[in-house]
């Protein structure tokens, strides 16, 4: 079983930035590839973006191409999203998920976090 917890959401005006991050409880952190989605009120959870368990591969939704940047320390078991230039649409609840392999994925996921606020004013 692995617990992940995220922390780093918050208030921010729009354009600006924030951090999340994603602590895991195992040892075996990079065994696992992570991943971050959101929810938004009154709509589905969606896949934000994805890094394999070594670190070297990436995929993001299109949406946050070139603002978002998911990246990984592996020596601190967490795993981050950097959001840049954040805008008022990318307010939701956050959660990180872990998956029992190396591979990237945007969906199968077998560990959730509780989730974190992030909400961009306008």
């Amino acid at each position: 079983q692995v617990q992940l917890v995220e922390s780093g959401g918050g208030l921010v005006q729009g354009g600006g930035s924030l951090r999340l991050s994603c602590a895991a409880s195992t040892i075996s952190f990079r065994r696992y590839a992570m991943g971050w989605f959101r929810q938004a009120p009154g709509k589905e959870r969606e896949f934000v973006a994805t890094i394999s368990g070594p670190g070297g591969n990436t995929y993001y939704a299109d949406f946050v191409k070139g603002r978002f940047t998911i990246s990984r320390d592996n020596a601190k078991n967490t795993a981050y999203l950097q959001m840049d230039s954040l805008k008022p649409e990318d307010t939701a609840v956050y959660y990180c998920a872990a998956r029992a392999t190396i591979l990237i994925s945007t969906s199968r996921y077998d560990y959730w976090g509780q989730g974190t606020q992030v909400t961009v004013s306008s």
